[in-house]
């Protein structure tokens, strides 16, 4: 594998996730209005955090990417000790799947047991968030050559908090999407949902097989739905002709800017390296240094 894009694929999902944290729910004409064109790390804005801040996306794929490297395998029961450790700590975003399941966790259940407890007793349409396909990417690095443990570990990552197939689903297309791209896959997107064909749900074929066919929806939403996130991220994650065109194209079209920006730089990051990210982004991004640390250890160590 190209050193340069394994490190892209946490950096890129850094960078997404610390331009887009200061617009985040912002409206696509807001954001215009505001900044014109958003392209450089900003300060305060959406949850008034200095400029470079990364939120729960990046936090949470860094509790995932330290457990790898520490444990050097996947050890679903860690990562949720650290999810705990890390909501102890007062992070200033979390998702509301995330919040319940990580109390459920404090309160004893066992990491298979507490997201499928909240998956079941929440209601459609708030049972289906983007908030483990954000974190998941550290998991297709070790993982990259072996597709059947990198598909069982992306859905037991997200069973931690959100248990809908969707969601375990949409993180085993994405990881093994930029699993191809660190492997020079020609049809990356449809390889991926080939080898998921037969557990995919609908809905992600629906949405995903004209992106894969190179086709580009007439609307691309930017809710926190796991199906219009990934979809949205990967459209602009893989037509992109630079890394930093996908995610300031994710970025701009407002809503969940941070989550959407983070998947986009993950995909972006895995297609075009950490190189190609901008500089300045990078610098401004205080866990950048312990990201390409983790992320070599990564690579070497399991």
């Amino acid at each position: 594998m190209n050193p340069d894009r394994v490190r892209g694929v946490m950096l890129g999902l850094a960078c997404g996730d610390a331009l887009g944290r200061p617009v985040e729910f912002q409206s696509e004409s807001d954001i215009q209005r505001e900044h014109g064109e958003l392209n450089e790390m900003i300060g305060h804005g959406t949850w008034n955090q200095p400029a470079g801040t990364i939120t729960d996306d990046t936090e949470q794929a860094l509790c995932i990417a330290r457990s790898l490297a520490e444990q050097q395998e996947f050890d679903p029961a860690d990562i949720a000790e650290r999810f705990v450790a890390w909501y102890d700590s007062g992070p200033f975003d979390i998702g509301g799947m995330t919040r319940r399941s990580l109390s459920r966790l404090q309160r004893g259940d066992s990491w298979d047991e507490a997201g499928q407890q909240v998956w079941e007793s929440s209601p459609e349409g708030q049972n289906a968030g983007n908030g483990s396909v954000m974190r998941c990417p550290p998991l297709a690095i070790p993982y990259t050559t072996d597709w059947d443990r990198l598909t069982e570990v992306s859905r037991q990552s997200s069973q931690i908090t959100h248990a809908d197939p969707r969601c375990t689903e949409g993180c085993a297309i994405l990881n093994l999407t930029i699993a191809g791209l660190l492997e020079d896959a020609a049809t990356p997107l449809q390889d991926a949902l080939d080898y998921v064909s037969s557990d995919a749900p609908e809905e992600f074929v629906t949405a995903l097989e004209p992106l894969a066919r190179g086709d580009s929806p007439g609307t691309l939403e930017m809710s926190g739905y796991v199906v219009h996130s990934l979809q949205t991220a990967l459209h602009d994650g893989l037509v992109a002709d630079s890394a930093e065109e996908a995610i300031v194209t994710a970025v701009n079209r407002g809503g969940d800017t941070d989550t959407i920006g983070a998947i986009a730089g993950a995909v972006a990051g895995a297609r075009f390296g950490a190189s190609q990210l901008p500089d300045r982004w990078v610098s401004a991004v205080r866990e950048a240094e312990e990201i390409e640390e983790l992320t070599d250890r990564l690579v070497v160590g399991m």
